[in-house]
């Protein structure tokens, strides 16, 4: 029974969820005001509760066998899974209500979204284009917006074109990013008549629409900046995400020479590297913020 437990805490992939990080740090630096201690919760309800409980909902209806994100290996899956995935989200929403009802309200879409993709009645994962549309919004746009709410962000500067601007460079940087998530599991999601967009798009095609997604994401994201008067900001990201670029030209040759580098443990390499460096541009551009004010 332990060991049933314990493997339901692995298909939560807690740490996983921590990939998530640079959009919850975009949302914060480009917010007025921010309470810290809200700031706290929100990172804690979101990464600690609502991540992991969409991870281990969509394990519990893909019973993997192969690697997925954050595991080489998964366990195999319980009925215990379930009943802690409802757990993590009922604690989700009511933690969620202590900051704002609306909040709340947009935490339980979110964990209702994040169902429907996996869910095996409706399973929106099998449709390529609405699957990535849903996860891009959001993975990108909704939770831009969703972070602020539970800080208390007033409606009118959410809703401001700029902050409209800036939550869509998060959309479109899911955009880019998503499609590389999937390229190792081609193999098994024809499988299980999942038609991913990177199935869709096939391997080299995969890298070019990420390569152009990132790139208007990143020219946007400096025009809103330009519009802010915040060039500084752009700098700072450009400084913050240079192993990004590293890292992803050097696996893109690599795939390019032998297409097996697209593989568990590139792709887990590149999420890290570009959650952490996207992590590292807008907490730069946060502290750039505080001091200056």
């Amino acid at each position: 029974m332990n060991s049933y437990w314990s493997d339901a805490w692995r298909l939560l992939r807690i740490p996983f969820s921590l990939f998530l990080m640079p959009i919850f740090w975009f949302a914060l630096s480009a917010a007025p005001d921010i309470s810290p201690w809200k700031a706290v919760a929100v990172f804690l309800i979101l990464h600690l509760l609502v991540y992991p409980a969409s991870n281990g909902y969509n394990s519990y209806y893909d019973r993997d066998e192969g690697s997925i994100g954050g595991l080489k290996h998964p366990p195999k899956v319980t009925e215990s899974l379930y009943w802690l995935v409802l757990t993590f989200d009922v604690l989700a929403v009511v933690l969620s209500a202590f900051l704002s009802w609306f909040f709340a309200a947009m935490v339980l879409l979110y964990l209702l979204v994040s169902k429907a993709y996996s869910y095996e009645g409706i399973r929106l994962k099998k449709y390529p284009i609405l699957s990535t549309i849903v996860v891009v919004v959001f993975q990108g746009a909704f939770t831009f917006a969703m972070v602020q709410k539970g800080m208390n962000v007033p409606e009118a500067t959410i809703l401001s074109t700029n902050n409209l601007l800036l939550a869509l460079v998060s959309s479109l940087f899911l955009c880019g990013s998503y499609p590389l998530t999937q390229v190792y599991q081609h193999e098994e999601d024809s499988r299980r008549g999942d038609q991913t967009l990177s199935l869709k798009l096939g391997l080299w095609g995969t890298f070019l629409f990420a390569a152009g997604s990132l790139l208007i994401a990143t020219a946007l994201l400096f025009y809103t900046y330009w519009r802010r008067d915040e060039n500084w900001h752009s700098l700072f990201f450009l400084i913050g995400t240079g192993p990004v670029l590293f890292v992803f030209t050097q696996w893109l040759l690599k795939v390019r020479r032998n297409p097996s580098a697209a593989n568990f443990e590139n792709t887990m390499r590149m999420n890290k590297v570009s959650s952490l460096s996207m992590s590292f541009s807008f907490g730069l551009i946060l502290l750039w913020q505080l001091w200056k004010n």
